[in-house]
């Protein structure tokens, strides 16, 4: 599987030949906030970045509550009749993308709204599916992908495994590749940085996890 640059670059060459001037970015926190700025970036389109949280409008926020870190959704530009690509950063169940559909709706009537994603995970539990698409993988239910951003804006996606203990350095030392992604337990920052595979990226701290 290529890296996250190499699936930026194939999102940039799908998208281009496709934009008009209604054309109008719209990431969804976080991971795809990021995504949407480096297509925002590359492609130069004539309306500003949008930028959406979904928190209030997720199916289970009734069972699970409010999530950490809401963020303010932000559409800078009239969303009428607007030519929307929504911008996520891992496809996966499809109901994050359908509770940000629902926000949009909630500002206007869209011309259209067409899914772009970093990459697709596999396992749909709604009939959702992207037409940009960097890459594919296909992972278990006990896998995640976390996505880090570094503060110059370079993305790395990396494979985690669910755990029940904290992994010890000698895990974190036998981290190993997966479809051309890191695999490491899903407990982030225990591993001591001279172990680490991602260690180029101890001064992200941004992650993002789907």
């Amino acid at each position: 599987m290529p890296d996250a640059e190499q699936m930026l670059a194939e999102l940039v060459r799908q998208i281009s030949s496709v934009m008009n001037e209604n054309t109008a970015f719209v990431g969804i926190h976080s991971g795809g906030v990021w995504v949407a700025r480096r297509l925002h970036q590359a492609l130069q389109p004539k309306l500003p970045l949008g930028r959406v949280d979904v928190s209030f409008y997720r199916d289970d926020y009734e069972q699970r509550g409010l999530r950490e870190r809401v963020r303010p959704s932000d559409l800078p530009f009239g969303v009428e009749g607007a030519d929307m690509i929504l911008v996520d950063d891992v496809l996966y169940t499809g109901r994050t993308v359908r509770a940000a559909i629902n926000e949009l709706f909630d500002y206007g009537r869209p011309g259209r709204v067409r899914l772009a994603a970093l990459v697709d995970r596999g396992g749909r539990q709604l009939p959702i599916d992207a037409q940009f698409i960097g890459g594919k993988i296909n992972l278990g239910p006990e896998e995640r992908i976390e996505l880090e951003c570094s503060d110059d804006g370079r993305l790395v996606p990396f494979v985690q495994f669910d755990t029940a203990e904290p992994p010890t350095s000698q895990a974190c030392a036998n981290s190993t590749l997966v479809h051309g992604l890191f695999v490491r337990p899903r407990v982030p920052g225990l591993c001591p940085s001279d172990k680490y595979p991602l260690s180029k990226l101890a001064n992200s701290s941004r992650v993002a996890v789907r």
